[in-house]
């Protein structure tokens, strides 16, 4: 557990450089480009059941951050339910959410759990999310407000 620790703390540096925070919504995205889900079709997840590649000529702005769509088609549903595509915690770590940090997140923990797009720092993070699933979503849920607060602009 001290390891996790200690890489989540490493994860949290990182994630403060590649973060961003617009009008008091925090999004996790890469850089100065403010895209969110490193390009990634948040559509896709659900209706692909995998990661796919977004389309830079495809886009739309939700809280501040650009979201690329494989398709047009794709992009009309998100632009329908934002709410229902975009992934959790601006995109941060779910595990960091329930532990009240900001974790950057690898697209491979990707999971979809009763509706939600989640997304977490590694693997072993990801094991460590799921092993108490409800209650990291509780202590996540109850977190994100405040994180949210802290680190927006």
């Amino acid at each position: 557990m001290k390891n996790i620790i200690r890489k989540s703390l490493l994860a949290l540096v990182t994630s403060m450089l590649i973060s961003a925070a617009v009008g008091g919504e925090l999004v996790n995205v890469a850089g100065a480009s403010g895209i969110a889900l490193s390009g990634y079709d948040p559509v896709a997840f659900f209706t692909e059941h995998k990661a796919v590649n977004g389309d830079p000529g495809i886009t739309a702005k939700h809280d501040g951050a650009s979201f690329l769509f494989a398709s047009k088609s794709n992009r009309k549903l998100f632009n329908r339910n934002p709410e229902k595509y975009a992934p959790q915690y601006g995109g941060f770590c779910a595990f960091g959410a329930s532990v009240n940090a900001l974790f950057p997140v690898d697209i491979s923990t990707w999971q979809i759990r009763n509706g939600k797009l989640y997304l977490n720092l590694n693997q072993e993070i990801l094991k460590a999310f799921n092993k108490d699933l409800n209650g990291a979503i509780a202590k996540a849920n109850k977190n994100w407000p405040k994180l949210e607060k802290k680190y927006s602009k």
